[in-house]
């Protein structure tokens, strides 16, 4: 899998969520594939993303590890219907100097 993030990324990464507004919104369609592959884009362009959910409010606490999971990222925190995903940018390939 991905490894464990420490205590201190952890409390590091909720601090800058709490600045953040809903990057995107779970709606009828739930998680669908298109769904999944937009948060997936997400996730390559900004390592820490916000998903309200906006439908399925009930099932959010199984839906929401199931979101990170299928993205492969960390589920930071989830609070009311908000939930919190990070995924470390892989690191860009240095070009050797010749």
């Amino acid at each position: 899998m991905f490894p464990r993030l420490s205590n201190p990324e952890i409390r590091k990464l909720k601090a800058a969520a709490q600045r953040m507004k809903a990057t995107f919104k779970v709606g009828k369609a739930g998680l669908s594939p298109q769904f999944l592959q937009s948060v997936d884009e997400g996730l390559k362009h900004h390592e820490l993303i916000k998903v309200k959910f906006d439908e399925f409010k009930e099932q959010k606490k199984e839906l929401a590890p199931m979101l990170a999971e299928k993205t492969s990222s960390h589920l930071i925190m989830q609070v009311g219907n908000v939930v919190v995903l990070y995924r470390q940018k892989p690191e860009a390939p240095t070009e050797p100097v010749t």
